[in-house]
């Protein structure tokens, strides 16, 4: 797990470092990928290292306030992902379907009010949330079946009547995870349509290739998450105590293994990072050379 963490921070910080120092990537896809970097760097911070303190120990303590700080930064970090994810694909769309409008579309002033909007709504909505988490009563026990606290692990401590709270999670994540999910699904549904229309086989390649990584991303991401949050099992077996290890394995793929695949699949997958990376690494072993010669 740690060197999975370390591997996750490193290939993160990567792709935000050669983002930012190569000009031929300053472009608003890119500056989504840095923002979807940057999320994957403070999931993996909020989740692994306590994580990591919990394993080696075999268990853990954690204060009240603390334990909803960490479920207020890992439900901020997974809610933006999810509206990373849509605007990312609707920059694509827009390249895609209108062309000769995408810069006129997508200009700074566009990817900046969209980023600050996800932000924004995620903390709102989060807080929201949070604040009528915290309301709840907690009589005892005391003692998380799980690795990091999470909602159904915190409301099956809970003494209160939830069944308000459920329906608020509902609008919450019908919010957050479905309306995204459907502009995404939206979004794909026009550009697969666009590239059937191009004659090209070799063109269709070319486009489609253009958004395959953020395919790939979307299909593990939402795949994982469905899997924990929308399909009744998982959150039926922690609301009746039981500490389920498929339930913990469904949780590490999102939290950790997400994270991690997502820097990977972008550079692998992408012709121009691995230009730019190549470039860049080039420079710098031309630069520490000449150092060492004038040394």
């Amino acid at each position: 797990m740690l060197l999975i963490y370390c591997v996750t921070i490193c290939g993160n910080l990567l792709i935000i470092l050669v983002v930012s120092y190569s000009r031929s990537l300053h472009s608003p896809m890119y500056f989504f990928l840095t923002q979807l970097s940057f999320t994957d760097i403070l999931l993996s911070t909020i989740i692994v290292p306590n994580m990591l303190h919990v394993v080696l120990y075999e268990g853990s303590y954690v204060s009240f306030i603390g334990c909803f700080i960490q479920f207020y930064c890992f439900l901020a970090t997974e809610s933006l992902e999810c509206l990373i994810l849509t605007v990312m694909a609707f920059d694509r769309y827009s390249a895609i379907c209108n062309p000769l409008r995408y810069t006129s579309i997508m200009d700074l002033k566009c990817c900046l009010s969209l980023a600050a909007l996800s932000w924004s709504l995620t903390l709102l909505v989060i807080s929201v949330k949070i604040t009528n988490v915290s309301l709840l009563q907690f009589c005892g026990p005391n003692v998380i079946h799980h690795f990091f606290c999470d909602l159904f692990p915190l409301l099956q401590l809970s003494c209160s009547d939830t069944s308000v709270f459920q329906m608020q999670i509902t609008i919450i994540v019908i919010t957050l995870v479905i309306t995204p999910l459907i502009l995404i699904v939206t979004s794909y549904t026009c550009i697969i349509s666009s590239i059937l229309k191009i004659q090209s086989l070799t063109r269709r390649l070319k486009v489609f290739s253009t958004c395959s990584s953020h395919l790939t991303v979307v299909c593990i991401f939402y795949g994982t998450l469905c899997g924990i949050y929308i399909l009744p099992n998982k959150g039926q077996a922690f609301t009746r105590g039981q500490s389920s290890t498929i339930s913990k394995v469904l949780s590490l793929l999102y939290t950790v293994f997400t994270p991690l695949t997502n820097p990977i699949i972008y550079t692998l997958r992408n012709k121009e990072i691995r230009k730019a990376i190549h470039e860049k690494s080039h420079k710098c072993i031309i630069y520490f050379n000449s150092r060492e010669n004038s040394i």
